[in-house]
């Protein structure tokens, strides 16, 4: 491949010099610690900024109203069982694999592809996804900010159908009772309670029963007075301005702890990714001494498990996409930060530590939530069941509502939305550094000096770009890019990864490169390792993505449904963001000069010349193939 063929993988023409010139040294090198290896792109100024940015990027919402919410849907303890297996055999793999690939090149999800450029385009379906769900992501941290501050009163707003709000008749705090079209002896009818049915002696007859609208509090001033949600995503209504000014303020935030990169985000990580923990444990504590928490623990994880559950197909695809998502693989995010990791840095270490922390903290947050769960159904003699939710229905009703009848309701209140903005201010920070990175890496010269103005930029562009979910259709915009935008695309694009590095690049050649950084290791280590990447891995994770093609349902709010052009709109995201895997890889052949198709198909997956670690000091120490054969994929060899 020619030279000027490979232009968007060079980044400067002198980038691997240990030292920059004179010329560009401060400008790019303004904020870079005096330790750090990698005086252009910086290093992470200590192992434990680096771990805590992982574990924050790992931890986030879902561990806390989604692990929960499938563990008791799917077996109770039960689905611990897939749960391990599949950290084991998909995710674990995955997140070994994205470290080492982003720690050995220090380039970001884009510019690291220049080890198969071909496939390129996998790297900027990354970024766009990451981009999308940037855009919604920190809406729920907008949501959050605002109970946050509706908790400093007392009571709580919503404690009950307080006229101030808007609260109106179908508000009560308890359901209402049914109300019954009674015909009387003398051919009249008339609509009575079940009340007045049971001094009387009489019954109902069917057909003539009258449900009764009920709202609780909580769920009426969710949807009522935060959302001002409209009846449909039709109807796109006004901006709602108080969480138009919330989300605002959560984008100055993330753009304050990236402000000067790794350097700011892994000094704020400190606290967001340690606070939730202090935070889990006072409630759990808390939750543990209320009556009723035994009936919620039990249904959680204990008496309640239903081992017959392991032989549905649907817990095993819940297990693997839940851990998938839970450890953010496939966004580009863990190559982001193992690109600041020092060269020889035991990136192996880090994957097992990371990914048991992160489980650990799914089942430790399940014990929080459903000791809480517990005792409001103990409260409102229903079956657990009844009060369990997942996802907004859980954060913003049923468990505001269970802080509500706690004493001092607005401690507990204020400490949980805390909790929620720092679990998701460290996975959004870690998202939109993705982005910020991907820039940097692709125009150094140009961005690297104007690093704030780059992110105050992006930061900027992402908030008028998510007003459109806090407008009164903003819970329906919301659904819908995660119901499509964080689905099997993802698992599509993370499958490709895989595939790309261990039968293209060569899963050998791969494993050499790892031990250039962490030293060599025994050879039955590294044969669980090759399995999976090779044949385990892929496999499994294709199968969840065709499962999940087949059991593919249009999206809905509750009871509403989506319009055909809303759910058009939905396919054509995933498309925009995977259509530039075919795209960049066409270009790629047609550029590659070849007498044969197959010669050029084998040229485009080539890795680029100065494919390698980032600094001249490390590419010394790169492991070669035979002379001849340096750049040509291990498995193109074995079939030319």
């Amino acid at each position: 491949m020619e030279q000027q063929e490979l232009s968007l993988f060079d980044l400067s023409q002198n980038r691997h010099q240990a030292q920059p010139s004179e010329d560009n040294a401060l400008p790019a090198a303004e904020h870079m610690g005096e330790s750090d290896e990698n005086v252009e792109r910086g290093n992470w100024s200590s192992k434990a900024d680096y771990l805590l940015s992982m574990i924050g990027c790992a931890v986030g919402l879902g561990n806390v109203w989604r692990f929960p919410y499938l563990a008791y849907r799917n077996g109770g303890g039960a689905f611990l069982i897939p749960y391990i297996l599949m950290l084991l055999l998909i995710a674990m793999p995955m997140f070994f694999l994205e470290t080492s690939l982003g720690q050995f090149a220090s380039l970001g999800p884009v510019a690291v592809w220049k080890v198969v450029p071909m496939l390129q385009g996998l790297g900027i379906t990354m970024v766009l996804f990451s981009t999308i769900i940037d855009i919604s992501y920190n809406c729920i941290i907008a949501y959050s900010l605002y109970y946050l501050f509706a908790s400093l009163q007392s009571p709580l707003p919503w404690a009950d159908c307080f006229s101030w709000w808007g609260a109106d008749e179908t508000c009560s705090r308890t359901p209402r009772d049914p109300l019954c079209n009674l015909t009387l002896d003398n051919g009249y009818s008339e609509i009575v309670n079940t009340t007045w049915l049971q001094r009387n002696n009489k019954t109902c007859s069917n057909g003539s029963e009258i449900n009764v609208p009920h709202q609780g509090p909580s769920e009426q001033y969710w949807e009522k007075f935060v959302l001002r949600r409209s009846s449909s995503v039709d109807e796109t209504g006004q901006i709602v301005w108080f969480l138009a000014l919330c989300l605002l303020l959560a984008w100055l935030i993330v753009c304050g702890a990236l402000s000067k990169g790794i350097k700011s985000s892994g000094k704020v990580v400190y606290f967001t990714a340690t606070f939730p923990y202090v935070v889990l444990t006072v409630l759990l504590i808390r939750g543990l001494t209320l009556e009723g928490a035994q009936k919620g623990i039990e249904f959680y994880i204990g008496s309640q498990s239903d081992f017959s559950k392991l032989a549905d197909a649907e817990v095993w695809k819940d297990a693997a996409t839940q851990i998938f998502y839970s450890l953010a693989i496939g966004w580009g995010s863990l190559i982001t930060l193992s690109s600041y990791n020092k060269f020889h840095n035991n990136c192996y270490r880090d994957t097992v530590t990371v990914c048991l922390i992160n489980c650990a903290t799914s089942v430790f947050a399940g014990f929080v939530i459903f000791s809480i769960l517990g005792h409001m159904a103990h409260i409102e003699d229903k079956p657990v069941s009844e009060v369990s939710q997942s996802g907004f229905g859980l954060a913003f009703i049923v468990y505001p509502e269970a802080l509500a009848q706690l004493p001092v309701a607005p401690l507990w209140s204020s400490l949980f939305f805390f909790m929620l903005i720092t679990l998701g201010l460290s996975s959004q920070c870690v998202a939109v550094e993705a982005v910020v990175t991907t820039l940097l890496d692709q125009f150094p010269q140009l961005l690297r000096p104007r690093r704030l103005l780059l992110t105050a930029t992006v930061c900027l562009s992402f908030y008028f770009l998510s007003l459109t979910c806090v407008t009164q259709a903003g819970i329906y915009w919301m659904n819908l890019i995660d119901h499509f935008c964080a689905g099997w695309g993802v698992l599509l694009v993370a499958s490709l990864e895989l595939i790309s590095l261990s039968w293209i690049y060569g899963v050998n050649r791969f494993i050499k490169d790892i031990e250039m950084m962490i030293g060599e290791k025994h050879g039955l280590f590294w044969l669980w390792w090759r399995i999976s990447w090779s044949l385990v891995s892929p496999c499994m994770m294709m199968a969840i993505v065709f499962w999940s093609l087949a059991t593919f349902t249009p999206p809905k709010y509750g009871a509403v449904e989506y319009p055909a052009w809303a759910v058009t709109l939905g396919w054509c995201m995933i498309i925009f963001c995977i259509m530039w895997i075919p795209i960049i890889a066409i270009k790629r052949i047609a550029q590659t000069e070849g007498s044969t198709l197959w010669k050029k198909i084998s040229a485009a997956c080539t890795s680029a010349p100065d494919w390698g670690p980032y600094l001249e000091q490390h590419r010394g120490e790169r492991y070669r193939n035979k002379p001849g054969s340096a750049n040509v994929p291990h498995s193109l060899q074995l079939l030319e």
